[in-house]
């Protein structure tokens, strides 16, 4: 397996770590979200924890991504076609 196969495999499954991780935290929250007006059963300081957490794991995601290979689709062109455009002569 090369270095840069190896690399990929390990970002993919520390975003599938995160995305869990993720999901779990929002679940929670879900279960806790109270009606208006009523007491919270976290208290502030953990809100604001679970936010911060929340952003550090989006923040990673984001720099993970460009390592794993997106999907796409088999008619999807694979390489970037370059066009020169040169500017029409003028008539003198």
């Amino acid at each position: 397996m090369s270095n840069e196969s190896n690399q990929e495999n390990h970002a993919e499954k520390e975003l599938q770590i995160l995305r869990a991780v993720k999901m779990v935290i929002t679940n929670v929250i879900k279960d806790t979200t109270t009606d208006p007006g009523m007491k919270h059963p976290l208290s502030d300081p953990t809100i604001n924890d679970i936010r911060q957490c929340l952003a550090l794991i989006t923040s990673r995601e984001n720099e993970l991504s460009p390592m794993v290979k997106r999907p796409h689709f088999t008619d999807e062109p694979q390489d970037k076609v370059v066009v020169s455009l040169s500017t029409p002569k003028k008539d003198s």
